[in-house]
């Protein structure tokens, strides 16, 4: 006969000590009651312990609950928690606040209750994985205590507990009005800093015609000197066929008409007439392009892109920088005689207007100031480079000199905004401008703008 053997079961901590006290007593003797008081003292001090531990951790959730409660009474958005069954469980002030209802009756409604219109469209489901997360917007109209409504766009998540399970939902939002200032805050703000960009810019470029006056003078002066020549010589001729014209119609006779042809020279007169006038209009068409140049450099930029052609705006800005200079810079190009880019002539020009009084300016101290103006195509890429002969760019300088206010000339020689403002127009038309030290000596800066399409 087969007898089963029963384990023991495993004493329970208070009952071990229980029999070893009594053991300890039924022995008898001094020693038992020592070994009876050292145990009491482990078992207190075990006690303390455990005590301190708990008023630790203790500490540490209240720390924890004040700090997520602070988040949540600090929150400027509207936040909404509720469980898998759709109830609310938690709101913060800003929700309070906003509709007017007490925080006690808000939590435990269903979520349905706080909308208008209609549920929201995220609903809790008792499952796992990733696809849960996914982020749902939307708007709705939440009630308010005091009647109406109030529009608002939320965002719901899911909410997960330790295990990856899903225990209900959180959303998130604002007022859809208090968005709307927002973005219209923004887009006043940008549309701001948008004048105050134009209005700088044609500051800017005031500066540079300022600079440019005398050249421009200088360029005009042959025209209307020419025009002005031709317009007296036809007055003379004027009075002469007009001496002429009044013998004929006096009935003079035909000896003497010949006689007066002769000594008015009328034949010549009129073998002059046409050069004088096509001289006379081609000075008027000169004198009027320049002026007209101007006129489309002094204005205020439409920003309206349109195409033309790189290599006549660069000249025509290299020619009134160096008028102005007197003929004291020497420039010698290298240039193709079209190259179309699509963009804002005039502001490109100021762009080069600049680089060029740049270059004037840093070859003052050379005994032949000289300016090289180059243009290279790499693939779809136009590249015009303006080298001098300067003393270059100081290293320190480099990494600064596109810098708003960053000027090395002396206190009112320069606003230092030139090549900042240069920046961004070449910036603007989807291109790039940089500076840098050529290796045969002096400062190169490059100007690369996009070609026109199928150019």
């Amino acid at each position: 006969m087969s007898h089963t053997r029963r384990t023991p079961a495993k004493p329970r901590p208070e009952a071990d000590f229980k029999n070893t006290l009594q053991s300890l007593i039924r022995a008898g003797g001094e020693p038992a009651w020592l070994e009876v008081l050292r145990k009491m003292d482990d078992v207190y001090t075990h006690l303390l312990l455990y005590q301190t531990a708990l008023e630790d951790k203790n500490d540490e959730l209240e720390k924890t609950q004040q700090f997520v409660l602070s988040v949540l009474t600090s929150m400027s958005d509207v936040l909404i928690v509720c469980d898998l069954d759709g109830k609310v469980e938690e709101v913060n002030r800003a929700l309070v606040e906003l509709t007017g209802f007490e925080e006690a009756w808000l939590r435990g409604k269903p979520v349905g209750e706080l909308f208008v219109d209609r549920l929201p469209p995220c609903t809790p489901q008792r499952r796992q994985g990733a696809a849960t997360r996914k982020l749902q917007e939307f708007e709705a109209q939440l009630h308010c205590h005091a009647g109406g409504a109030i529009p608002v766009e939320l965002n719901c998540t899911a909410r997960f507990d330790a295990h990856g399970e899903v225990v209900g939902n959180v959303m998130v939002g604002r007022p859809v009005g208090e968005l709307r200032r927002a973005y219209q805050a923004l887009r006043d703000a940008h549309e701001e800093l948008k004048r105050t960009q134009q209005q700088l810019l044609h500051s800017e470029k005031m500066v540079s015609l300022g600079r440019l006056v005398a050249g421009v003078a200088h360029e005009l002066n042959n025209p209307i000197s020419f025009v002005v020549g031709n317009a007296h010589a036809l007055k003379r001729y004027s009075e002469r066929i007009k001496t002429y014209l009044g013998a004929v119609h006096d009935g003079a006779s035909r000896e003497k008409l010949d006689e007066l042809r002769k000594q008015l020279r009328i034949d010549r007169i009129l073998e002059d007439l046409d050069p004088l006038i096509e001289g006379t209009v081609e000075g008027a068409e000169r004198t009027r392009a320049i002026v007209e140049g101007l006129k489309r450099f002094s204005a205020k930029d439409s920003g309206e892109n349109a195409p033309f052609n790189l290599c006549e705006a660069v000249t025509k800005a290299v020619g009134w920088v160096t008028g102005a200079a007197g003929g004291k810079l020497q420039v010698d190009y290298a240039l193709p005689e079209n190259l179309t880019i699509v963009g804002s002539a005039g502001q490109i020009q100021q762009v080069a207007i600049n680089l060029v009084q740049n270059a004037f300016d840093a070859t003052r101290g050379q005994p032949f100031p000289e300016l090289r103006v180059a243009a290279a195509v790499v693939g779809g890429w136009v590249d015009v480079s303006f080298h001098d002969n300067g003393p270059g760019i100081p290293p320190e300088h480099l990494e600064r000199l596109f810098d708003p206010f960053f000027t090395t000339k002396p206190v009112g020689k320069g606003t230092g905004l030139g090549l900042s403002i240069s920046y961004g127009i070449v910036a603007r038309h989807g291109g790039e401008l940089s500076a840098a030290n050529h290796l045969d000596g002096g400062a190169v800066f490059t100007l690369r703008l996009p070609l026109e399409r199928g150019k």
